[in-house]
């Protein structure tokens, strides 16, 4: 599988919503070649440390293909949905998806070798972002949430490179079966002691399932979907 990078987002720290709360979720598109880091692109910011970013979220990859989705469901939605950066995302593409895409896959893009670490898990932020209340729950229950990357080969990327699939050791598991389990079948025990023992799924989803398989309860969403808490 061959793929097209359409665009190569960074941003920086700036108020976010009627709050001013710190956030970089704005990116823009850049162009020429950007070095990727252990922790992602060379002039990319995260405000929030620790639920963006670091070596297991170095990369944030979003499908341009769920736009018309978007723009369906919502008819008042801002111009963000025109182009890429809308979701805050690093790597934008088309002709691949949650549907597309296994846990542990490994991409080269440029000259890097990215691996797909776990899917997105949307925050309030996307309200804000988008003047929609629900949003971050709607990106969640429509399992339209883009993916994350971890970086196992440092290198250099630029808009219209190739971002070609090198290995696929986890073929059952696509991120959208992934995120059926979390977020739809919530206390599937099969399932969620098959995803604890994905070793190249991210730690911290490995460790959510195995909390739901010890205490046979799904965490509250409240505080990262709304910001409450």
């Amino acid at each position: 599988m061959r793929i097209e990078i359409g665009a190569l987002l960074t941003g920086c720290v700036a108020p976010l919503g009627p709050q001013s709360k710190p956030s970089a979720i704005a990116k823009t598109p850049v162009h020429g070649r950007l070095r990727i880091g252990p922790e992602g692109l060379e002039g990319d910011a995260q405000a929030d440390r620790r639920n963006h970013g670091g070596p297991e979220k170095a990369l944030h990859h979003y499908p341009l293909d769920h736009a018309p989705a978007w723009r369906a469901e919502l008819p008042g939605a801002p111009d963000l949905l025109e182009a890429p950066g809308a979701f805050g995302e690093n790597l934008s593409t088309r002709a691949v998806t949650e549907a597309g895409v296994c846990v542990g896959d490994l991409w080269r893009a440029g000259t890097a070798l990215l691996q797909v670490s776990q899917a997105r898990q949307p925050c309030w932020k996307l309200n804000a972002r988008f003047g929609v209340p629900d949003m971050a729950q709607r990106v969640q229950a429509s399992g339209r949430t883009g993916w994350y990357y971890r970086v196992i080969e440092p290198g250099a990327v630029a808009a219209g490179d190739t971002l070609a699939l090198v290995e696929r050791p986890h073929p059952d598991w696509t991120l959208a079966r992934l995120l059926h389990v979390f977020y739809v079948d919530r206390l599937d025990r099969a399932a969620l002691t098959r995803i604890a023992a994905l070793e190249t799924l991210s730690a911290s989803w490995r460790a959510l399932a195995a909390r739901r398989l010890e205490r046979s309860v799904v965490e509250d969403w409240t505080p990262r979907l709304r910001g409450e808490g």
